[in-house]
């Protein structure tokens, strides 16, 4: 048993004739995660015990249909984002999940955009462009990034993002050389543990903010 060790259930919503879009799906995670931060409620006990191991696992599930109905039933907070709908709940011990969140599907992830996202609006999570992740994945990972993001900004940077409703845009780095030029400045970076998918230590994301290059430039 992993009783000091908690993760962060996620749960998208895909359901067969109407799944969401994969950028859609990446930013609802990342909103998600900022307003638990932002805002525990009665949550702040199992958010403690999440961040105080050091580490931010998150997992993140499929559900839809009666799946989704019995997510939803469980404490949690859904973030409706255009066409994409992912439920946050409460930081959970690793080895001792809900069961009507155990039972559900980690793969099967596999979305797409089929339209042009909207045009960027800071603050951007920069995906590598160099790593292919499923949707699942990158969720997770851009909920990282998030989270590192919101720790790095102070009282006026996070003043500003909860005065836009914490929204963050996600994009892919247009270039690899972008992607690194911003590893090398300092932004907030997310390194992945290895568990799924890529390497340990791969770099998979960056948060960019007008707050935060501030504080890199002062630093």
């Amino acid at each position: 048993m992993n009783e000091d060790l908690y993760v962060l259930p996620l749960v998208v919503r895909i359901e067969r004739a109407t799944p969401p879009e994969r950028t859609d799906a990446l930013e609802a995670a990342a909103m998600a995660v900022l307003g638990l931060l932002d805002d525990p409620g009665e949550w702040a006990a199992e958010l403690h015990a999440w961040q105080s191991t050091g580490k931010i696992r998150k997992v993140v599930r499929r559900a839809r249909g009666a799946e989704w109905r019995r997510a939803v039933a469980l404490p949690g907070r859904t973030v409706e984002h255009r066409t994409a709908e992912v439920r946050v709940h409460p930081p959970v011990p690793l080895d001792d999940w809900p069961r009507d969140l155990a039972r559900l599907q980690v793969g099967g992830t596999e979305l797409s955009d089929a339209h042009e996202p909207p045009p960027a609006v800071p603050p951007v999570l920069w995906a590598n462009p160099g790593l292919e992740m499923t949707a699942g994945k990158a969720m997770a990972q851009a909920g990282h990034a998030a989270q590192l993001a919101w720790w790095a900004s102070d009282a006026a940077g996070r003043a500003a993002w909860r005065a836009a409703g914490l929204a963050v845009s996600v994009r892919t780095a247009p270039a690899r050389d972008d992607f690194d030029a911003m590893v090398a400045a300092g932004l907030p970076v997310v390194r992945d543990a290895g568990f799924t998918e890529i390497e340990p230590g791969s770099c998979t994301f960056v948060a960019d903010a007008p707050w935060l290059r501030g504080r890199v430039a002062r630093s």
